[in-house]
């Protein structure tokens, strides 16, 4: 039995996982938690429910933790238990609100491009305010990187709904950006450098969107964690 510590290499950390060894568990926890918070987060509607998440999505991962067979990335299997998790949570609690295909010729995006200029904290707040549909399918194909096939085989929709509701998010974040540029350059008539500073906080970014809802999540939750 190696001794578990914080620079215990991942093998060693699964291998006690399978004996059931507390310190394993615990290391395990410890070293992966803040970067599946911020998944939980993403699916979640606040901060309880993706605790709760949190937490089942772990239980399972010690459940489950043997049939890994380092065929991947270990963290890429953790990010399919999470991910999976969130959505069973959503299909439970939304059964009654089916998604539905929205059929509307005008949702054209004029920028596609809109959003890679937000600053990542802004764009994560704005992914954030979706209503639970449109924030699920928008994450699951703009952040993990699903297809729409794979989307609406977790989701229990066809692909047509899946394409029309990552559309229809699309159009609402433009509308924020437009909303909060407006305000911005509103501002900018009244308080100069401040403005200024702000404005460049928009359009900073240079991340792509995948990259800068991943990042900034695993950053919030490593705050909520540091502060707890």
């Amino acid at each position: 039995m190696s001794i578990i510590n914080s620079s215990s290499p991942d093998k060693d950390l699964i291998q006690g996982c399978c004996r059931g060894e507390r310190a394993a568990q615990q290391e395990l926890y410890t070293r992966y938690s803040p970067r599946m918070f911020a998944i939980c987060l993403r699916y979640s509607e606040d901060y309880h429910q993706a605790e709760d998440l949190l937490q089942e999505g772990f239980i399972k991962v010690f459940r489950h933790v043997s049939g890994f067979r380092s065929e991947g990335s270990f963290e890429g299997w953790l990010r399919r238990i999470f991910v999976n998790t969130a959505i069973e949570h959503h299909r439970r609690k939304h059964h009654l609100y089916p998604l539905v295909e929205v059929l509307n010729t005008e949702m054209e995006i004029q920028d596609k491009g809109v959003l890679e200029q937000l600053a990542a904290d802004d764009l994560m707040d704005m992914v954030n305010s979706l209503s639970p549909g449109y924030r699920t399918v928008f994450n699951l194909y703009a952040v993990e990187g699903y297809n729409h096939k794979d989307i609406a085989d977790m989701l229990g929709i066809s692909e047509g709904t899946s394409k029309s509701q990552l559309a229809r998010a699309r159009v609402i974040l433009q509308k924020k950006v437009e909303q909060q540029q407006f305000r911005v350059g509103y501002l900018s008539d009244y308080q100069g450098q401040e403005s200024a500073s702000e404005t460049g906080k928009l359009k900073s970014g240079t991340l792509n969107v995948r990259e800068k809802v991943r990042k900034t999540g695993h950053h919030r939750a490593e705050a909520v964690d540091g502060g707890s």
